[in-house]
């Protein structure tokens, strides 16, 4: 097999190029991310719900801070690989994350779900790389001005995320239901001549929908220096989530992957079940919002407590629950190790860079 590219962030260098991509409410925890590290990409912990906070009485905020905390150095002692962390700007303890990550000296610090203009402030100092998620080319001009103008640095790298992606997706539900959804691949473009603008060009990394060797290929072609890849590491023994969160996966069909509106505001992508089917019809299930977990979340007028269900979901509870899946999950068939997984996409990797020409 020919030596794949790198993704390098500064100084940290990634290889195969793959990050895995965070995935809240438990499913993407210190086991997940450590094994990931361990095979060279980047394993990533999902800040989102990391702790039993449905269970916990007294303070969140300092508990979730300490959850997140203890699950940082549990990856850490599992693995010496690069780990990062993904925390959602739409979080109401989103600063205290933060500061706990920073704490922790993790790698790198993923942000989305809202545009983090003032991620840069909470450093103090730490070479900790800070990736912005955007869907545009135009949310990535407005972090760059802001991060230039009032921190004198630049994005270490970014995410472009696509439609295609699994869970709440940054783009409207009618541009969705009538595919007017721009394509990743133009995104992409876009921002890769952006990133590239500056003296210190700045590593573009796609993600949404994004499920083999052969789409990472295409991606690298385009411009992009890696990928993020949630989907594909789920169905991986190693993947914190319930096996019944795994088999969703594995028993889905093409046609089981559908669009939900979230209470939280913003439409999702999910595994069709009794529950989603309910839910369209328009279920309700009264709450006492204990959490207060996103800024976007109104409580008053919410159906149901998102935070509650995705819990049941990772707890394996999908009779109370939906899955949150990327586009291409029905193409899961089995349940392996991450390290068998790896190697499967570095061989498909090294075939398609092979076979594939460059695009223009």
């Amino acid at each position: 097999m020919a030596d794949l590219p790198s993704l390098k962030i500064g100084n940290l260098e990634i290889n195969p190029p793959i990050i895995q991509g965070g995935m809240g409410i438990r499913v993407s925890g210190a086991n997940l991310a450590s094994a990931v590290a361990n095979t060279g990409c980047a394993g990533v912990i999902a800040s989102t719900g990391i702790g039993l906070f449905e269970e916990y009485k007294g303070n969140l905020l300092i508990f979730n801070g300490e959850s997140l905390r203890k699950e940082i150095r549990k990856a850490r002692a599992m693995s010496k690989g690069i780990i990062g962390v993904n925390i959602l700007f739409a979080l109401t303890d989103y600063e205290n994350l933060v500061k706990v990550s920073v704490e922790e000296k993790v790698d790198m610090i993923i942000s989305g779900a809202g545009l983090p203009l003032d991620l840069p402030k909470f450093l103090n100092g730490q070479d900790i790389k800070l990736i912005p998620v955007v869907s545009s080319a135009k949310a990535l001009a407005l972090i760059i001005k802001r991060w230039k103008g009032r921190y004198n640095k630049l994005p270490d790298a970014v995410i472009v995320e696509g439609y295609k992606a699994g869970g709440h997706l940054g783009y409207s539900a009618e541009s969705l239901a009538d595919n007017t959804a721009m394509e990743l691949e133009d995104i992409v473009s876009q921002v890769v001549e952006l990133a590239n603008s500056f003296e210190q060009k700045i590593p573009v990394i796609a993600a949404g929908g994004i499920f083999d060797g052969g789409d990472i290929a295409k991606f690298l072609k385009l411009g992009a220096s890696g990928v993020q890849m949630a989907t594909r590491f789920v169905c991986t023994e190693e993947c914190d989530a319930h096996i019944n969160f795994k088999q969703a996966y594995i028993n889905a069909k093409e046609g089981d992957i559908t669009i939900i509106k979230s209470p939280v505001g913003l439409p999702g992508r999910v595994i069709n079940s009794p529950f989603v089917e309910k839910i369209k019809q328009g279920l309700t299930v009264p709450f006492k919002c204990s959490y207060k977990c996103l800024k976007t979340c109104d409580t008053e007028k919410a159906p149901y407590c998102i935070a509650k269900v995705l819990s049941n979901a990772s707890n394996g509870k999908l009779d109370q629950s939906f899955v949150f899946a990327g586009s291409n999950a029905y193409k899961c068939k089995e349940i392996i190790s991450v390290k068998a997984l790896v190697e499967n996409l570095k061989n498909e990797l090294s075939s398609a860079l092979n076979s594939i020409p460059a695009m223009n």
